[in-house]
């Protein structure tokens, strides 16, 4: 674990450090494009931060390398080989998406070129436990297929929720989290040295994650961008795929009896694993219906609109961090519920208390405006933010609020993304018309 933890800080560490030169870098090469109709920030923002975590899980794999217990997983398996040239391709092609804006069906050809060169690596699924039958052997071209599928399907989901300051990072960090936690178990507890190199990719996942939030986090100074959500999507993919094609059922060794019996009852500890999207699946779930609303509509699936489900819970009257929040809230629940339910699928408090956090969430979103206030006597103890007000004082916040969402940001200052426009752009048009069916 202690090797684990260190691979994560000195991932995190070198992405927080360089992103702040890429997003210097990003000014000067122009990768700032100027506001769209579906876009949320108000003042250009620099991307490409997926350089800066690409170069953070290169330092990650590297340190694994040289340490005494992870060093294995490189001398036993191919796959973080096999894992660096499928990101380091991916990483390229959406580099060059975030400067020059490439055609969607390019960009998807080259995913599934880079989950192609990962599966001549090694990194694929070989068989897959099914219920009431055992697990089933697959052919080349069936473990390829899956294999490519699972692949593209995981990095347009996260690439779909990127819409906000912070969210599409926190929630493959919350995914990482508890896919870390599953394979950690089975690697360490069972013994299973197959599991090892989804745990490695799980922590260094965790740790660009981690040290990209800070200057992502509202308001962002920096996007990722397809460079980095992407990336973060094949990686989180990536350990799925070695821990469910890798890892034999009959190795857990959970149940005595024939192999069928064994699989049908260690299916609850499979779920997360034969199916990935279940880890994220928010933005699994945006995906969906983003093509079955832009397909209703003629569109192209590859579309850009602002009917993402952070673009509703806008809509409907919640602030950017508490969208943000809430997408965290669901992420978690159903990533560390799946988590539990797999190590203990009898009990019936893991499915009470799950109920019990979904009714939560539920009264969260139906309550986009409340914000709670302080008794009188306790207001000196808390943010001015959480006072009580008159009603002539919350009106005139109000307009203020919106008169400054309104308000154009001069070219060449500073504004509240902390980026600098370089040249003049023209007014903000109303996004609440543009690029919308309403």
């Amino acid at each position: 674990m202690r090797e684990y933890l260190l691979t994560l800080c000195i991932t995190a560490a070198v992405t927080y450090l360089l992103t702040g030169p890429v997003r210097k870098f990003a000014i000067v090469a122009g990768a700032m494009p100027e506001i769209r109709a579906r876009d949320v920030h108000r003042e250009p923002t620099p991307r490409l931060g997926g350089i800066a975590m690409f170069f953070g899980l290169c330092a990650g794999l590297l340190v694994a390398d040289h340490l005494t217990n992870l060093s294995e997983v490189f001398d036993k398996s191919n796959e973080p080989r096999a894992l660096l040239s499928g990101a380091a391709l991916i990483w390229l092609i959406g580099v060059l998406d975030d400067k020059f804006e490439i055609d969607a069906l390019i960009k998807l050809g080259g995913q599934m070129i880079a989950a192609g060169v990962m599966v001549m690596q090694g990194l694929t699924i070989l068989w897959l436990p099914i219920p009431g039958v055992g697990s089933v052997a697959l052919t080349q071209w069936q473990g390829t297929l899956l294999t490519v599928a699972l692949v593209v399907i995981t990095i347009n989901a996260v690439n779909f929720v990127d819409g906000l300051d912070g969210l599409a990072s926190g929630m493959v960090c919350i995914a990482a989290a508890a896919f870390f936690l599953y394979a950690y178990r089975i690697w360490y507890s069972y013994g299973i040295e197959a599991a090892a190199p989804a745990t490695l990719f799980s922590a260094i996942l965790m740790g660009m994650c981690i040290g990209f939030l800070p200057h992502n986090m509202h308001p962002a100074r920096i996007f990722m961008g397809d460079s980095g959500s992407m990336l973060i999507g094949l990686v989180l993919a990536a350990g799925a795929i070695s821990i469910t094609g890798q890892v034999d059922p009959d190795a857990l060794k959970l149940f005595v009896g024939s192999e069928k019996a064994a699989v049908h009852q260690t299916v609850p500890v499979y779920i997360p694993l034969l199916l990935p999207l279940t880890i994220i699946a928010v933005p699994t779930a945006d995906l969906v219906l983003a093509i079955v609303r832009r397909t209703w509509r003629g569109q192209s699936p590859f579309a850009a609109d602002r009917g993402h489900l952070h673009h509703r819970l806008l809509e409907i009257g919640h602030s950017h961090s508490r969208a943000v929040l809430i997408m965290y809230f669901w992420s978690a629940l159903i990533a560390f519920g799946a988590l539990a339910y797999s190590v203990n699928s009898a009990s019936m408090w893991i499915v009470l208390g799950i109920v019990i956090l979904s009714a939560v969430g539920l009264a969260l979103l139906l309550l986009p405006r409340f914000t709670p206030r302080a008794p009188g006597w306790a207001e000196h103890l808390v943010p001015p933010r959480y006072r009580r007000r008159g009603a002539a004082a919350e009106a005139a916040l109000a307009q203020d609020a919106v008169e400054e969402e309104r308000a154009p940001v001069a070219a060449g200052v500073a504004g509240v993304n902390g980026a600098t426009a370089v040249n003049a752009r023209p007014q903000l048009v109303d996004r609440r018309n543009a690029g919308t069916s309403r």
